[in-house]
């Protein structure tokens, strides 16, 4: 719902999206992935070198990254290579694996962090019985990308998202492995998502015989 232009309250206020790319945001190239990590070993950012891999790993929205729980992701004395988390705006589970090298990150995390199964994986600066915000996630996003050089006006946190998913569709053309990845509902929003348009379609039937 929009704003009339009678109102008086609103006479002289900038758009929310004045000045902003709100078009969807750039997946990061594998250079892009490797320059962000040495960045971020760089600098002794531990905690944040966690949150980037898990981010790009794990290929969810913010909304459900920073609300992970130790327990989401440990079991015993070791980091599951595969959980399950129940998705905020669907409300239905996403089961996603954890590579060798992302669960390193998270061991040393852990060790760092302690906590226990029902603590958050990243708690909140302010309040560190509640988990990190995403607004906080975004804003170390913006951080990490122009760190490297990169405009954070064409990346966020749903380039994270993006990345992994983007890389396996380029390798596979396989549109319902990334809608079951991802966790969406209908295909169509996969599609959407990866921006796969006619000329992806063209190309793999080319590439296609039978």
């Amino acid at each position: 719902m929009g704003y009339s232009r009678f109102d008086q309250a609103m006479q002289g206020r900038a758009a929310w999206n004045a000045g902003k790319n709100v078009g969807t945001k750039r997946p990061l190239t594998q250079k892009q992935n490797w320059a962000i990590r040495f960045h971020l070993d760089r600098e002794g950012r531990l905690r944040d070198k966690a949150l980037f891999d898990l981010a790009i790993d794990r290929k969810l929205r913010g909304c459900d990254l920073v609300k992970i729980k130790i327990g989401d992701i440990v079991a015993g004395s070791d980091v599951r290579t595969r959980a399950i988390v129940i998705q905020l705006k669907t409300n239905r589970p996403v089961q996603f694996e954890l590579t060798a090298d992302v669960r390193a990150t998270l061991i040393a995390w852990l060790e760092r962090r302690g906590g226990t199964a029902s603590d958050y994986l990243f708690p909140s600066r302010i309040d560190h019985a509640n988990h990190m915000s995403t607004r906080q996630y975004a804003r170390l996003v913006d951080e990490w990308v122009t760190a490297i050089g990169l405009r954070k006006a064409e990346y966020g946190t749903h380039s994270f998202r993006r990345t992994k998913a983007a890389k396996i569709y380029r390798a596979t053309s396989n549109i319902r492995a990334i809608q079951i990845l991802l966790g969406h509902t209908k295909i169509e929003n996969t599609v959407r998502y990866l921006g796969v348009d006619v000329e992806d379609a063209l190309l793999l039937a080319e590439r296609t015989e039978i």
